[in-house]
């Protein structure tokens, strides 16, 4: 058996990884300011995280949920704390597309409609709710299809006019779009958007699967915005490289026996990934590390980039040029060995670094873009 072919490979065959630095099987070492896309957010092979999963693994690593798991409630009670949704209850899934499909799916049971309201350039996950709420066409399959959506712009007035159907059930929004380039609605229209949200009885939901988690310098980058969303969906960085998501659930949503469910999500070993991640997170201050190096990074490059736009929040930063960004991302990782990303607009670069990046590794990879840019763009 081979595998099924849908992934464009670079060849390169990671082995080891620590802090913000890969090492290939020939030895040949890369800095990692990509993070899987945005899965890394307390550095490869952090000795606390590792600490976690090897104590917990000697212990048990699965049941079902059938049973009392303890570190369930230790996880939600961290992640109310650290987050400041102390009030709100947590849904445990394995993927981001996962805790999408089931906070579409339970702003549905909680209002009775089956309307959603998504935007353009949305990116939400590959499943069967998560991808008709995608705008992306190419990877909705007819079965898919079926799904009642509106792709809308940033504009309130149009958001309003659909609402005013009273037939949407959510309206679903990340508030800086990964995929999608960096694209960040304003804090106004965030603000509105509740607003309208809840004056129309519909759930607001934010997908915080890729900017969650202190990628923006706050712990979510709604927060930014001083808006609370009935729902938030998280996962990625939730458990720096370990399979877990889930939903942040408002308290006026009621639970009942059977409503959701997952065999494998809020397993203990998952639980204990993701208590080591907000552990790190809170013992090392990363989210102001994340707003300063971001805000450090995000000077020098609208400085001496020559980029048309700089984009973003923290270290979730979008570099937006007039040409296709595809062999300036090559030769990053080519010749100066160092992991980049790409978005859905191709003259956007993406840069997801770990949220513990160091002053001189955000040096290095300046010093290696300012070394391919031409000086006439960047002058």
């Amino acid at each position: 058996m081979e595998l099924f072919n849908v992934y464009p490979l670079n060849d390169i065959t990671p082995v080891r990884a620590l802090g913000a630095q890969l090492w290939d099987d020939r030895g040949q070492q890369y800095l990692d300011f990509y993070g899987g896309h945005a899965v890394i957010s307390i550095g490869h092979s952090h000795p606390h995280y590792v600490q976690r999963i090897t104590e917990q693994v000697q212990k048990i690593g699965f049941y079902s949920n059938s049973v009392h798991i303890p570190i369930q409630r230790e996880l939600a009670r961290k992640l109310g704390a650290v987050s400041g949704y102390a009030d709100y209850a947590l849904f445990l899934c394995n993927s981001g597309a996962e805790a999408n499909e089931n906070a579409l799916k339970l702003a549905s049971f909680h209002t009775g409609k089956s309307h959603v309201i998504a935007f353009k350039g949305a990116f939400h996950g590959r499943t069967s709710g998560a991808v008709a709420a995608t705008d992306n066409q190419k990877i909705v399959a007819p079965f898919n299809a079926g799904h009642q959506i509106s792709f809308l712009p940033y504009d309130l007035a149009e958001v309003e006019h659909v609402l005013q159907g009273d037939k949407t059930c959510a309206v679903i929004i990340e508030p800086i779009q990964g995929v999608g380039g960096i694209i960040m609605p304003s804090d106004e229209f965030l603000q509105g958007l509740e607003q309208l949200c809840r004056q129309y009885g519909a759930v607001l939901i934010a997908d915080e699967v890729q900017s969650g988690y202190g990628r923006s310098g706050k712990f979510f980058a709604h927060q930014h915005a001083g808006v609370r969303p009935g729902i938030i969906s998280v996962a990625k960085g939730m458990g720096n490289g370990f399979p877990i998501g889930g939903i942040l659930i408002a308290p006026e949503f009621q639970a009942s026996y059977g409503l959701l469910g997952t065999t494998f999500g809020g397993n203990h070993l998952a639980c204990a990934a993701a208590l080591a991640v907000l552990e790190v997170i809170e013992q090392e201050n990363l989210l102001t590390h994340a707003a300063e190096m971001g805000e450090y990074l995000r000077q020098e490059l609208l400085a001496n980039a020559g980029a048309q736009e700089v984009r973003g929040r923290g270290l979730m930063v979008g570099i937006k040029y007039d040409f296709p960004i595809k062999d300036l991302r090559d030769k990053l990782l080519t010749e100066y060995h160092i992991f980049v990303g790409n978005a859905s607009d191709p003259g956007v670069l993406r840069l997801l670094p770990p949220l513990n990046i160091k002053r001189e590794e955000v040096d290095q990879f300046l010093r290696a873009l300012y070394a391919i840019i031409p000086a006439e763009v960047r002058s």
